[in-house]
């Protein structure tokens, strides 16, 4: 009796076992997830594809071709020895470096020995060459078979797959080879790269008895797996090592090349996934002040939600790396070629960085990673925790930026968040304005400090001096040091760019060096800090002091988001600064047409508010009443009850029912709504001046 018991309540465990396996309440969970590893699965084996092309075009690293060069010299010693006699003086002559001057010096002198000799020779080699040659082909043949063998060439599929012959479209069976192929990769995949990089991290840290500081982190899996690979490539290296010394030549590449997938993983997750977001989290406490938080706050936050404050961290500091990237782009285009040699050169043709993960030693990523993380760091430090005290001593009451997320104004937060996404947006993100601006701040920043200084010539070159010396001397190299003082860092400049990007050195421009050059450059970077600092204070300040100001005629003395103030002052000021720009253009045409052009612009900004009214205004209105009456209401109101409406609200959704409307309308067929949209959608101001200048 007992034993059924207990058979009835195992089978009932294995029942509510293999119910919980696959219940339907986990099924979207879990196909999700499926296809999450295949969408893994996938792009790993694409980046193993495409890190091959780049190792088998870009050449291995020189550690790993070292010993496989030395074999095949060793195995070729022989032929080298027969060939002394027979004509291999020569061979080696040619194959001497270029560090021996005494000897080519003298093979230089006399041209005819060296011109007589093969032709005294050649009768005599000529039966004795063809033995030699045979006698190296069997040498080679039999003792590379075990070289030839390379993991890294392997054959091509023979036939091209596409997309109806991988899924099976094309009515052969080949499909049901592929699923077989899919499922068992991804089950290779997550056994190779997820489980044993697991494992292996997993009793490390226990190990270790780092347990609880993983568990601490609320990303042990990820963790784990990252100290895994790391053992695992410390492992890989290490035994290579041992391969070479017992001479196992296809054990070493193979181990090699595992080693090198393995490190630009973990560079690629370095670059792309733990810089950002060490960016992310120093900018968020350096502003802390700013919106009058704590470090205890973000570890409740980061308590609460993990992921979400994790990825938001890494969002921010991809934006701060993104900005600080484009704005060395246009410091290239308005500095000298060769100023900023320190930095990698993003518009570079040459620039690889998967050439540098494979070919550069993990110590210098390491150093460069260091020293990344101290300039990005010390910027973050310059331009915003700096100014945020000043403001504090200077300000007292303008800090903290109101930053709740609800607001208890009477305006809608929906109306502010479209007015954002509609109107402040597009125009704050305009290029190409903003851009030729800041290029022309930077052009005079750089051309004052360069007069200031003395460092014109530095920063900005000198074109007009090195037209004529390359006039007067296009071909005499030596006399270019008669120009200017010789720069010192003109080969270490050459040098690097070297072996950063495997090539000959970018375009570097001479430039004369001034007297007390060190003191000349210190002076410069005190300058550019002090300017840095003028300008985040503006930044900090002047769109919020305008925002709140503006706002405050709206929505009174409650408390708006600083996100719509200080988007409402930067649209102000960049207004002003474009209305600013055109005046200055105006300028030299003279005080009447000023004149002229502003009343005809005038005229023509009253045109285009009735038509915006209209447009913007009545008919969104219109739009979100009927959306309002016709589908909301009936949904969301009894009968027996009155329904309230928002005039606010209306008009906002009104407005994306707008948008929504003109976008299908002109995906679809050519009709008359169609024809009417596009015919609003290209009218601009210029067409509308045209059409005044013809009707008059």
């Amino acid at each position: 009796m007992m034993l059924h018991l207990e058979r009835n309540s195992c089978d009932n465990e294995c029942k509510e076992c293999v119910g919980c396996l696959f219940n339907r309440e986990n099924l979207l969970a879990d196909c999700l997830q499926g296809c999450f590893v295949v969408t893994c699965t996938l792009c790993a084996f694409i980046s193993l594809v495409w890190l091959r092309e780049q190792i088998v075009h870009g050449g291995a690293p020189q550690w790993l071709e070292q010993n496989q060069q030395q074999a095949i010299n060793g195995v070729g010693q022989q032929n080298e020895v027969q060939g002394v006699g027979n004509g291999g003086a020569e061979n080696a002559a040619l194959d001497q470096p270029a560090d021996q001057p005494a000897e080519n010096a003298v093979v230089g002198e006399n041209p005819e020995i060296q011109e007589e000799q093969p032709d005294e020779e050649e009768e005599d080699n000529e039966d004795e060459e063809d033995v030699v040659v045979e006698d190296a082909a069997d040498a080679n043949n039999g003792g590379q078979d075990d070289m030839n063998w390379n993991a890294l060439e392997w054959d091509r599929a023979a036939e091209e797959l596409t997309w109806e012959r991988m899924l099976g479209l094309d009515g052969s069976l080949v499909f049901l080879e592929h699923v077989f192929w899919v499922v068992s990769l991804n089950t290779l995949f997550i056994l190779v790269f997820a489980f044993c990089p697991y494992h292996i991290g997993h009793f490390s840290i226990v190990g270790l008895g780092f347990e609880e500081y993983v568990q601490a982190s609320h990303f042990e899996g990820l963790i784990t797996t990252i100290v895994g690979y790391v053992l695992l490539a410390v492992s890989l290296i290490v035994c290579h090592g041992l391969a070479a010394l017992v001479k196992f030549q296809r054990s070493r590449r193979l181990l090699g090349v595992c080693y090198i997938v393995v490190k630009v993983s973990l560079l690629v997750v370095v670059e792309i996934g733990v810089f950002p977001l060490i960016c992310g989290w120093w900018l968020d406490i350096c502003s802390l002040e700013m919106f009058d938080a704590t470090l205890k706050d973000r570890e409740l936050s980061f308590q609460s939600a993990p992921g979400t404050t994790m990825f938001l961290h890494w969002l921010v500091g991809m934006v701060y790396v993104f900005y600080f990237a484009s704005f060395i782009l246009l410091l290239r285009e308005v500095l000298r070629p060769g100023v900023l040699w320190f930095l990698r050169n993003l518009n570079d043709p040459d620039f690889n960085p998967v050439q540098e993960m494979i070919h550069l030693p993990i110590y210098r990523h390491l150093r460069r990673f260091i020293l990344s993380v101290i300039v990005f760091g010390s910027i973050v430090l310059l331009m915003l925790w700096l100014p945020i005290r000043i403001i504090k001593y200077l300000l007292p009451h303008f800090l903290p930026y109101n930053v709740m997320l609800y607001s208890d104004a009477p305006v809608s937060e929906l109306s502010l968040e479209l007015l954002l996404l509609q109107v402040v947006l597009p125009a704050l993100l305009e290029q190409g304005h903003t851009r030729q601006w800041l290029k022309g701040l930077v052009r005079a920043w750089t051309v004052t400090a360069g007069y200031l200084l003395d460092l014109h010539s530095y920063l900005l070159g000198d074109q007009e001096e090195n037209e004529n010396n390359a006039n007067q001397q296009p071909n005499n190299q030596p006399a270019r040091n008669n120009n200017a003082i010789p720069v010192v860092g003109e080969g270490l400049h050459a040098a690097h760019q070297a072996i950063l990007q495997q090539g000959g050195p970018v375009g570097f421009q001479p430039y004369r060096r001034p007297l007390k050059f060190p003191l000349r450059i210190f002076l410069l970077i005190i300058f550019m800090c002090i300017t840095l600092l003028i300008a985040s204070l503006i930044c900090l300040t002047l769109p919020v002091f305008a925002g709140r100001w503006l706002m405050s005629f709206w929505t009174g003395t409650a408390k708006i988001h600083e996100l719509y103030t200080a988007a409402c002052g930067l649209y102000v000021c960049w207004l002003t600064i474009r209305a600013v720009t055109v005046l200055v253009a105006w300028m030299p045409q003279g005080r009447q047409v000023i004149f002229q052009k502003v009343k005809e612009w005038s005229l023509m900004i009253m045109k285009t508010l009735i038509v915006a009214i209209l447009l913007a205004g009545v008919v969104p209105l219109l739009l979100g009443l009927l959306f309002e009456l016709v589908i909301v209401a009936p949904l969301r109101v009894p009968l027996d009850q009155t329904p309230l409406f928002y005039p606010w609200q209306d008009w906002a959704l009104g407005v994306l029912h707008a948008k929504i409307i003109a976008a299908i309308t002109l995906m679809g067929p050519q009709w008359w709504l169609k024809t009417v949209i596009e015919q609003v959608r290209t009218a601009s101001l210029v067409q509308g001046k045209q059409t005044k200048h013809t009707d008059h």
